[in-house]
C-alpha cells in the first residue's frame, strides 16, 4: 500500500535484533516496502545485507555528504561493486550539506567542494548503472546547497532522475527538479504546525512528482513527534498529505506507489 522510500534500518538506533518487528509493524500499517539508505563505506554493505534478509527491504548505497572527509578518494572500488547488486535500487544518500561546520583541517569552501566532486562522481556512477539517484541539501540559511545541487543535476537529467529528500522548501523552489524530471520526498516535516510551507507543497505537487518517506530514525510525525521515528509512521505523513489534498488515503497511496516503482525499478 506503501512504500517507506527512505529510511535508515542500519542506524544504531535500529538493533539488528529489532529489525523484524520494525518491519512488522510497518507492515500491519500498510507500509510494504522500506528503502533504507546507507551513508558511508562503513554501512554500505549492511544496508545491502539487511535488503538481502528481508523481501520487503531494498537499498541505496552512498555516501552522505557530511562524510566526505572520512572517504578515501578510491571508494568508488568499494561502493560500485555493491551498487551493482540488484538489491541496490538506487544511488545515495548523496547530495551537499552547508549546515555542519567544516570539519578541523577542513575550511568551508574545500569541504563544500569536496562534497560537489563526490556528487558528480555519484552522478556518474549512477548513469553508468542505469539507475537512479537520491539528494541531500541543507543549508543554516538560504539555499545554497538546494542551487549547487540542482545544478550539477541538470548536467545528468538527460541519464539520471534524482530524488531530492526530506523537502523543507515551496513548491516554487521544486519547479527547477521538477522541470529536469526529478522527484520530491516528503516526510514528517509535513505534519508540523510550523511547517506550513512544505504541507503546501505537498497539496500543491503534481501527482508523479513526489513520494513519501519517514527518514527514520529522525524527523518522527505528529501523533509521534520527538520519539523514535520508523517506517510505520509513514502511514501518518501520508493521511495528512492526503487529507490536505482531498484525497484518501488510498488515492495517495496508488499514485506514491506507482512513482515509487517508476523511480526505484524494484526487481520482483
Amino acid at each position: 500500500m506503501l512504500t517507506d522510500s527512505h529510511c535508515h534500518l542500519a542506524s544504531h538506533q535500529f538493533p539488528t535484533e529489532e529489525i523484524p518487528a520494525v518491519i512488522a509493524r510497518a507492515k500491519e500499517l500498510g507500509v510494504t516496502r522500506m528503502v533504507t539508505l546507507a551513508t558511508s563505506l562503513d554501512d554500505a554493505e549492511t544496508n545491502l545485507q539487511l535488503a538481502q534478509q528481508h523481501p520487503e527491504v531494498f537499498a541505496c548505497i552512498g555516501i552522505h555528504p557530511c562524510d566526505v572527509h572520512e572517504t578515501p578518494d578510491d571508494y568508488l572500488e568499494s561502493l560500485e561493486p555493491l551498487a551493482q547488486d540488484e538489491r541496490c535500487v538506487a544511488i545515495g544518500e548523496t547530495g551537499l550539506d552547508y549546515f555542519h561546520p567544516a570539519p578541523e583541517g577542513w575550511t568551508d569552501e574545500a569541504y563544500h567542494q569536496r562534497q560537489r566532486d563526490l556528487l558528480s562522481q555519484h552522478f556518474e556512477l549512477t548513469a553508468r548503472l542505469g539507475k537512479n539517484i537520491v539528494i541531500h541539501t541543507r543549508d543554516k540559511s538560504g539555499e545554497a546547497s538546494l542551487l549547487d545541487a540542482i545544478t550539477i543535476y541538470r548536467r545528468f537529467a538527460d541519464r539520471v532522475r534524482a530524488v531530492f529528500h526530506c523537502w523543507p522548501y515551496s513548491l516554487e523552489q521544486a519547479q527547477p527538479i521538477l522541470d529536469l524530471g526529478g522527484l520530491i520526498s516528503f516526510t514528517g516535516i509535513a505534519t508540523f504546525k510550523n511547517a506550513a510551507q512544505v504541507l503546501a507543497a505537498a497539496k500543491a505537487c503534481p501527482t508523479g512528482a513526489f513520494m513519501v518517506e519517514t527518514d527514520s530514525p529522525y524527523l518522527a510525525p505528529v501523533p509521534h513527534r520527538g520519539q523514535r521515528n520508523e517506517p510505520a509512521f509513514t502511514r501518518h505523513t501520508a493521511q495528512a498529505i492526503a487529507n490536505a489534498r482531498g484525497e484518501t488515503l488510498e488515492e495517495l497511496a496508488a499514485h506514491t506507489e506507482a512513482t515509487a516503482a517508476s523511480f526505484f525499478k524494484f526487481p520482483s
